[in-house]
């Protein structure tokens, strides 16, 4: 059964930076296009960028330019470099596949205020 474990979280002061990770079990990770997902308080969950099997970033249009998503394929692993943070970026962040996501993990928490 595949097991999504994400990580790096945090608080920050606007304009600050993270990096999160991902650790993926139980599956071929390098055959899946992955995602990064966001869920705000009341608000739906949505994608935030998104990567090929073999290593092609796409990013949502409110996070280029700060935002990069990046793989490791030998260790099972996925990252998103978050820069120049906003506090409408705070949320859950979830890793999960790009397509037909499931099996949701806990996400990591990040939080941006003054």
């Amino acid at each position: 059964q595949v097991q999504f474990v994400e990580s790096g979280g945090g608080s920050v002061e606007p304009g600050g930076s993270l990096r999160l990770s991902c650790a993926v079990s139980g599956i071929a990770f390098g055959v899946y296009a992955m995602g990064w997902y966001r869920q705000a308080p009341g608000k739906q969950r949505e994608l935030v960028a998104s990567i090929t099997s073999d290593g092609i970033p796409i990013h949502v249009e409110f996070v280029k330019g700060r935002f990069t998503i990046s793989r490791d394929n030998a260790k099972n692993a996925m990252y998103l470099q978050m820069g120049g943070l906003k506090p409408d970026d705070t949320a859950v962040y979830y890793c999960n596949f790009r397509f037909g996501p499931h099996h949701w993990g806990q996400g990591t928490q990040v939080t941006v205020s003054a």
